[in-house]
């Protein structure tokens, strides 16, 4: 989840033109479908930091899509998707397209790409692998999940307030941390509306709309005096989740030169889902 804030008119931040484009009612979904790859952003993946420019975690989710829409395969998963973002992610029209650079019959990789008003915002590189559901011998024992809390207030980051359209999405039931308090935070979570407005979210799609608040979750400095920026999510996929809601296990370290690590891993009810890293660019405002 970014929290720079570019203002340079060459940047990537809309012009007042661009930010009407996103959709000011209570949203339906994060996207409303404008083609099979052109989307209007919707409040829903709002960042915290400034509404104008999107969460990370939509847009990686809009490239999971993308990468299984280029050669659909029913046999095959997500193994690993690294999703790079280049500055903030501006509201407005959003175009994905994806190639198959790599093609296989077992494993493949794939390109994807994401522009944000005609602009190139993000791009991804996506391993897919074939999955073969009789290779039980060597399946390793799941972990105990502990169970989901009952329901909860929502709060949010106190810099965003209430209104916040990504937050509102989600909903949140903290197990430890919460989004004001520093330090790791462990939180079920499940999306309350879809990714797509009139598709059906996939298992996939669902996780990598979360797998970007890692950073946010578990920072270990005060938001208000410094900067913790994630130029990209890394995702390792074990599985799917087979559930809607997931548990999110969020750490931070921070080393010398302003370099920090957010780590998680995902969860659901059956087990571990998926592990995710982050580097942090971490500098006082």
């Amino acid at each position: 989840m970014r929290n720079d804030t570019p203002r340079h008119p060459d940047d990537g931040t809309p012009d007042d033109g661009e930010a009407t484009l996103m959709s000011t009612a209570e949203p339906a979904a994060f996207y409303e479908r404008l083609s099979e790859n052109e989307f209007r952003t919707t409040a829903a993946t709002a960042s915290p930091w400034d509404e104008s420019l999107q969460h990370g975690g939509p847009p990686a989710a809009l490239l999971a899509r993308a990468a299984m829409n280029a050669r659909p395969d029913d046999g095959v998963q997500i193994g690993r998707i690294g999703v790079d973002m280049l500055g903030g992610i501006p509201q407005g029209v959003i175009r994905s397209e994806a190639t198959v650079v790599r093609p296989g019959r077992r494993i493949e990789l794939i390109e994807a790409k994401l522009w944000a008003n005609g602009r190139l915002a993000v791009t991804a590189l996506i391993w897919r692998i074939r999955v073969d559901h009789g290779v039980t011998a060597a399946q390793t024992a799941p972990e105990t999940v502990p169970a989901l809390p009952p329901e909860q207030p929502q709060r949010y980051f106190t810099q965003a307030g209430p209104a916040w359209g990504y937050g509102r999405a989600v909903e949140w039931r903290f197990l430890t941390g919460d989004y004001n308090s520093l330090g790791p935070a462990d939180v079920w979570t499940r999306l309350r509306i879809p990714l797509v407005a009139g598709e059906k979210t996939t298992p996939i799609e669902r996780l990598m709309v979360l797998a970007d608040s890692v950073n946010g979750l578990s920072l270990e400095l005060p938001i208000a005096q410094w900067l913790s920026i994630p130029p990209t999510v890394n995702v390792t996929v074990l599985r799917p989740p087979a559930h809607d809601w997931m548990l999110l296990r969020t750490r931070t370290v921070i080393g010398a030169g302003g370099v920090g690590l957010a780590r998680g891993q995902i969860y659901d009810e059956d087990g571990l889902l998926a592990e995710v890293a982050q580097p942090l660019l971490v500098q006082p405002r």
